[in-house]
């Protein structure tokens, strides 16, 4: 399942006067969020070793890992089990609380959320709310 893709982003009605790169930002800080909080598959700890690495050495940015190490591309297999069950349910565009909460976080004084800079100062405002929000999810979720 693909949840995201930057090129999904970076075509349309997407503003000409923002690097494609910037297509990449809001769903690099979610996906480097979940990597670092545990919530990451076997393909970033096999595959993406280095790269990862590079993450929590913070000498790449979340924009630039998604780019890097997944093309873009934000799919299903980049989580384990409870990254994706967390991810179903908050993650969405359509149904999910990520977005607002991103906005919210880091969209104040934009027009669009693609001018919102991949650093790791922005990374660093967002990620409380991700922990609070898995947090809430842990605890309200049923046993199985």
């Amino acid at each position: 399942m693909k949840y995201d893709d930057a090129t999904w982003h970076s075509g349309g009605d997407y503003p000409a006067h923002i690097p494609a790169a910037a297509a990449a930002t809001h769903t690099g800080m979610y996906l480097v969020w979940a990597l670092l909080a545990g919530l990451g598959g076997r393909f970033h700890g096999d595959n993406s070793a280095h790269d990862l690495g590079a993450l929590k050495a913070r000498t790449i940015t979340p924009g630039a890992y998604l780019l890097a190490a997944c093309d873009g591309k934000f799919l299903d297999e980049d989580l384990g089990d409870e990254g994706n069950a967390f991810t179903q349910a908050y993650f969405d565009f359509e149904t999910g609380q990520y977005l607002k909460d991103y906005q919210l976080a880091l969209d104040q004084q934009f027009s669009s959320i693609y001018l919102i800079a991949d650093t790791w100062k922005n990374f660093d405002t967002l990620k409380p709310i991700l922990d609070a929000r898995l947090a809430a999810w842990r605890k309200d979720r049923p046993a199985h």
